[in-house]
């Protein structure tokens, strides 16, 4: 069967041929400019095009991740942070091209991606004005937040840690003397309209008397400052609808005013130019003059070959996401490259249930009679539930409708008549599958419900959920009554209940069990291990599953 699964999954997938490449580009980051040039990452290499718009052209070709570029001080070069030799590091290129230069050799992290909430390492943040490249590093610590600013110079020498104990995004003044600087790094992160102890602020530090000085001092988060002539350029999502948008902050009247009016989404990774500042909203990159202050949208074309976009060959069975077996044994169900399929055990057809270009089918699900497979798709462009015959012959049927939130995995009801599922607003709904009625369950006010189970009569769910202190505690809801009733207290934490197969006892993993072991580290008590498996009898006239085993001996 495996060898039968390698060769039947790998189907063509229609990724779908864009008939697009000459319409307006999107999904460009990290902008920088000098005169009329603006360079710009796109699908993770870099281009170039005029301040003007028109057609870009490429840069790099590398299948690693080159961001952050930055133009030295006279817009020769280009000093950005690239993955060339597998690690993520400092390089130095003509602007206009040619074979980059590495710069920096650090230590390898374990948390070192575009798409992680930490970030990349070694982002290039600018040049000084004596044209060393400055660059953000977590060289000496894993932790987001307290990464070091270093400049190094362009011959490769060992970088120069800034007298700063932690820095994030900063700038220069022009004489050098001064820097603005962010004390904190997390614009990797996606909190949203966060007042709490890591916003920061732009604080301005004299590398003559050591002194620093908050210029906002404001409770929400003011970064990414640009220091030119007499004022700072920034971003706050300070105004009425929290959004971030770019702010000047006058160094002689030490007022701030707010420059952008976007609503619909932030300002990201803005810099500062000889002539203006660019950056990213929504996708796309947009120009603002610094003697006018007025902002326009660069329209920029890609025309290439888009060969990641192209119509191929793909062996899916590397991309596989979830499996089971059929209840009848016959055929196995397959996640995988966003599609469903089911698979016979020795002969018959492959089915491919859902065959969609360009749309997400996940979480796929046998029903306990066999008949459907459930998943997850956002088809619609939110996450709903569908169901579809096994054999392939009808159409998917949606079974929910209006969803604005991340589903996790939908589960059957063993009557095979209810699908149970929680989301990311951390709720937990099942739903009837012929009136298509939707029942909320519970609301987790801490962290989202990620276990959950039927009874084997589909009379009951069980699941965890958290109490106020934090500790999880195992919940019983009745289909019949409507009504949850809990299972443990909230003194330790409880999880992961199951009902036996003849759905009289519950069982559950719990943290209660205290046997110590004493550090060899440190003078200190530690409790490394207390998980252990528990149950509970659903019926007082039931016997203990431990005294019926005596007995039976």
């Amino acid at each position: 069967m495996k060898n039968r699964i390698l060769l039947i999954l790998c189907l063509t997938f229609l990724v779908g041929y864009s008939l697009t490449a000459q319409e307006e580009a999107r999904l460009m980051r990290f902008p920088a400019i000098f005169n009329d040039e603006i360079v710009f990452t796109y699908a993770g290499d870099l281009y170039s095009v005029s301040a003007q718009g028109g057609i870009a052209r490429k840069l790099t070709n590398h299948e690693g991740y080159e961001m952050f570029a930055r133009f030295s001080p006279d817009g020769k070069s280009i000093a950005f942070t690239g993955q060339y030799d597998g690690n993520t590091e400092v390089y130095l290129m003509n602007a206009q091209g040619g074979t980059p230069k590495r710069i920096t050799f650090t230590a390898t992290l374990g948390r070192d991606d575009i798409s992680d909430r930490m970030g990349p390492n070694n982002i290039v943040l600018g040049w000084t004005p004596g044209n060393d490249i400055i660059f953000r590093s977590r060289m000496k610590t894993f932790n987001d937040f307290n990464g070091s600013l270093f400049t190094v110079k362009t011959d490769c020498s060992l970088p120069s840690e800034l007298p700063v104990p932690r820095g994030g995004f900063c700038s220069f003044s022009p004489d050098g003397q001064k820097m603005a600087y962010n004390r904190i790094f997390r614009e990797f992160r996606t909190w949203k309209r966060y007042r709490g102890g890591m916003a920061d602020d732009i604080w301005i530090f004299d590398f003559n008397t050591k002194k620093i000085e908050d210029i906002t001092n404001n409770p929400a988060s003011d970064i990414i400052p640009m220091w030119y002539g007499n004022k700072i350029y920034f971003l706050s999502d300070r105004d009425d609808n929290k959004r971030m948008n770019l702010y000047v902050y006058d160094l002689t009247s030490k007022q701030a005013k707010k420059l952008t009016e976007f609503k619909d989404f932030d300002i990201k990774f803005p810099s500062l130019g000889n002539k203006a500042i660019v950056y990213e909203n929504g996708g796309y990159i947009y120009k603002m003059d610094l003697a006018d202050e007025k902002s326009v949208k660069v329209n920029i074309t890609i025309a290439e070959d888009f060969a990641s976009g192209r119509s191929v060959l793909k062996d899916v069975s590397k991309s596989i996401t979830n499996f089971e077996i059929s209840p009848d044994g016959k055929r196995a169900l397959f996640g995988a490259h966003g599609d469903v399929f089911t698979v016979p055990a020795k002969y018959g057809e492959t089915r491919d249930l859902t065959q969609t270009s360009g749309i997400h089918e996940r979480n796929s699900k046998w029903s306990d009679d066999g008949k459907w497979i459930s998943y997850i798709s956002d088809k619609t462009g939110e996450d709903e539930i569908y169901i579809q015959g096994q054999d392939g012959n009808t159409p998917a049927e949606q079974i929910t409708s209006g969803s604005s939130n991340y589903k996790y995995q939908p589960v059957w009801s063993p009557d095979s008549k209810k699908l149970l599922w929680s989301d990311r607003r951390q709720s937990l709904h099942f739903v009837d599958i012929n009136t298509k009625v939707i029942t909320d369950v519970d609301l987790d006010s801490i962290f989202e419900i990620r276990d959950y189970s039927w009874s084997p009569d589909s009379k009951w769910i069980v699941y965890s959920k958290n109490g106020d202190n934090r500790f999880q505690q195992v919940i019983l809801y009745s289909l019949d009554k409507k009504k949850s009733y809990p299972v443990t207290d909230n003194w330790y934490n409880a999880f992961g209940g199951t009902f036996s197969a003849d759905g009289k006892y519950l069982f559950f993993v719990s943290s209660r069990d205290f046997n110590p072991d004493f550090s060899n580290l440190e003078a200190t008590i530690s409790y490394s291990n207390m998980n252990g498996i528990y149950f509970v009898s659903l019926n007082k006239e039931l016997p203990s599953i431990i005294e019926s085993k005596k007995r039976l001996r």
